[in-house]
């Protein structure tokens, strides 16, 4: 038991964070918090994601107006900076040579475990029956952040797979395999001080968390922790939080019983509520109108009614009569369900029930389809629309295509990545200036390339304009256009050629300031999608050079950019085109998300339309990564069934349905068609809420 340390215990949206932020303002103003020991001490405040954590911040800073010093950061994030911060204790204890780490992104990450373990990839050894090659490879790092998030040493990993799935008649060494595998990517990594998250977090629990001199210095730093919704933190957060429990910091907790959003990512709700016995007082909150309600002062769908509609989905042969407070919307195909869903929403916003930023569209998986169908009904009727983390691709943004096409033009060798489609394309994109038309249409564009592009797989290049028999019709605009850039080309790959350009990343940067004159007239998705290459730009060439240097090769650049190009073809690298907070018109639009980036994300809305409420995905869609559920406190080292897997998704869909409801301060449509897009029956497990809801009857220009 120890002193002013608090569990706040309440489900969604009861208060929680207003209640964490009560209590650093009344520490920050009680004396006995303060010590001599720790005169320059401050608050270290915990959320589970970045986004959350920016949120927080800025709600403490308006409560607190910044008189108090706080530090805030996400689980991983802590992690990091501590590893870095730190790194001379444990270059000590695992006796490493010095270098200043470099952490991989996942796509990077994914790359160089490909190249380091095809050799065994190629001779069989972690083939998975019907598993392609990139899964296996993303499966098995996975392993090894699951691991790192639970407290597990990397060795004992091939021992739980072994005890929870058995060994496969298939490939009976395949645990061994991916054990020997994930020990040679850990060294090969720390070798060269490049780290991924997984090697991060363990390095941190196991041996610099345990270390007497870190610990020292840990308590000097804070006086007291506060950490909201633990419920989605990784086991190994209890490893922290016992120690400064240990040394009478005070912390104050809160949980959500119905969060868990990342349980199957690595979040261990029942490793962190052990933490409630070691904390002197408890608190329970409840939705209700005198604490943080909803707008209005009414309480939520799920404060009502959250409990009573989980105990009909836990007996689905039931059929009870919903509240009102939730409505269904039927039709027989998928297709006049959208078309029904957004009409719906049209005529309440046209009619004045509701607002557009009032509205949320949920869906366990929101395919290209609905996402067009829903925007285009909606917008063609002036209603905004936002989609939540409506990640594309980056080579999906034409002005990335131009400059990659630009880097295959300039590094020698790279001529097959070029096509006179991608050269015409970049000619116009290339040409064009702020507030006028381009320069070079796409019909000039055309005719350059069909006469003046010269394709070749080592020397691909640009003829003059006057290469074409009548260039007279390209117009003197054109012209000058297409020259000034082929002059620049030349001379780019002269530096090259004399090695007066050190990475790919100065050369784009050169050319976002000749040809995008720096971003700054252009709409904020494609400068997002500018400011992501260039980001992972020099995260690659960082890494490339760290590689270089241990291998003491100076190597060509060609063949690294010739990578780099493939990589974002690919669509292995996204770009999130909106704002982590949306601004202007998109803060008044209608709310697109999937279950998991709603709940994720902490939204909600006086309506909610549930889409598809009879796909299976309600049930088994959550995202769990492979061999998850061996990785959490509950599981005791048997073998993991497949009734285990239905009970896990049974209770996954529990939480998530009664969090929404509590995300739901009015209504709930359940959007329900009898047939999938592939004329499947739909029979998922919310049909049986589908029937017991008062049906949506009335006209589209009537009010339910």
């Amino acid at each position: 038991m120890y002193r002013d340390s608090i569990w706040i215990y309440g489900a969604t949206r009861s208060g929680k964070t207003h209640r964490l932020i009560q209590q650093l303002c009344t520490w920050a103003e009680t004396p006995t918090i303060r010590s001599p020991a720790r005169p320059f001490s401050t608050f270290l405040v915990f959320a589970a994601t970045g986004d959350n954590r920016l949120e927080l911040d800025d709600r403490i800073a308006a409560v607190t107006q910044g008189q108090y010093r706080v530090d805030s950061a996400t689980p991983l994030g802590f992690f990091q900076d501590e590893v870095t911060l730190f790194l001379p204790l444990i270059v000590e204890t695992l006796q490493l040579k010095t270098q200043f780490p470099i952490r991989l992104r996942p796509e990077t990450e994914q790359q160089l475990a490909t190249q380091l373990w095809q050799p065994a990839l190629d001779a069989g050894r972690l083939q998975q029956p019907g598993v392609q090659e990139y899964f296996v490879v993303r499966r098995t790092l996975d392993l090894l952040q699951l691991a790192a998030t639970a407290g597990i040493p990397h060795e004992d990993i091939p021992l739980i797979l072994a005890q929870g799935f058995g060994q496969l008649e298939d490939a009976p060494e395949l645990w061994e395999a991916m054990g020997e595998a994930l020990a040679q990517w850990w060294h090969w990594c720390m070798e060269r001080g490049i780290f991924t998250y997984g090697i991060i977090t363990e390095l941190y629990w196991r041996y610099l968390l345990p270390h007497s001199t870190y610990q020292h210095h840990l308590k000097r730093r804070y006086h007291a922790v506060l950490a909201d919704d633990v419920d989605e933190y990784p086991a190994v957060m209890r490893s922290l939080f016992q120690v400064f429990l240990d040394h009478e910091i005070p912390i104050l907790f809160t949980f959500n019983p119905v969060g868990g959003v990342r349980v199957g990512l690595g979040a261990d709700p029942d490793a962190l509520n052990s933490l409630a016995d070691r904390c002197q007082q408890g608190e329970t909150l409840t939705q209700n109108p005198d604490g943080l309600p909803p707008t209005g002062g009414h309480r939520s769908v799920g404060a009502t009614w959250g409990s009573t509609v989980v105990e009909w989905l836990q007996q689905p042969m039931i059929l009870p009569q919903l509240p009102a407070s939730i409505q269904t919307l039927q039709t027989t195909s998928r297709a006049e369900l959208l078309r029904q869903t957004a009409e719906r929403i049209v005529d309440a916003v046209q009619s004045g029930q509701v607002q557009p930023q009032e509205i949320a569209v949920i869906a366990p998986g929101l395919d290209a389809i609905a996402r067009y169908t829903l925007r285009e009904i909606l917008t063609r009727r002036d209603i905004p629309v936002l989609s939540l983390n409506d990640q594309h691709p980056l080579a999906s943004s034409p002005l990335i295509r131009a400059l990659l096409t630009l880097l295959a033009l300039i590094y020698p060798g790279l001529g097959r990545l070029l096509s006179r489609e991608t050269v015409a394309e970049m000619l116009v994109l290339l040409s064009q200036t702020p507030g006028v038309q381009g320069a070079i249409d796409p019909v000039r564009a055309g005719l350059l390339t069909d006469h003046c592009f010269v394709p070749d797989p080592n020397q691909p290049h640009l003829l003059p304009a006057t290469t074409f028999p009548r260039w007279d019709r390209l117009g003197h605009q054109s012209t000058q256009a297409y020259e000034n850039l082929r002059a620049w080309i030349a001379d780019q790959k002269d530096q090259q050629q004399q090695r007066l350009i050190p990475t790919p990343v100065v050369l784009l940067d050169r050319a976002i300031q000749r040809f995008l004159y720096g971003g700054s007239h252009l709409p904020y998705d494609q400068l997002a999608a500018l400011r992501e290459l260039m980001e992972t730009a020099q995260h690659y060439w960082e890494v490339d050079a760290r590689l270089r240097q241990h291998s003491r090769s100076d190597g060509l650049a060609a063949p690294t950019v010739e990578q780099f190009i493939r990589l974002l073809r690919e669509g292995t690298i996204t770009a999130d085109p909106y704002p982590v907070r949306p601004m202007g018109k998109t803060s008044q639009a209608v709310t697109l998300a999937t279950i998991y980036q709603y709940r994720s994300d902490r939204r909600f809305h006086r309506w909610q339309f549930w889409l598809d409420a009879g796909s299976p995905y309600w049930l088994t869609g959550g995202a769990v990564l492979f061999g998850a559920p061996l990785f959490l406190q509950q599981w005791h080292g048997r073998p993991w069934t497949a009734a285990d897997t239905l009970e896990a998704d049974q209770r996954r869909l529990e939480r998530q349905v009664l969090d929404l409801l509590y995300r739901a301060e009015e209504r709930v449509y359940l959007c329900y068609s009898e047939l999938a897009t592939n004329g499947q029956e739909q029979t998922g497990s919310l049909l049986s809420l589908v029937n017991a809801a008062l049906p949506l009857t009335v006209s589209a220009s009537s009010s339910p």
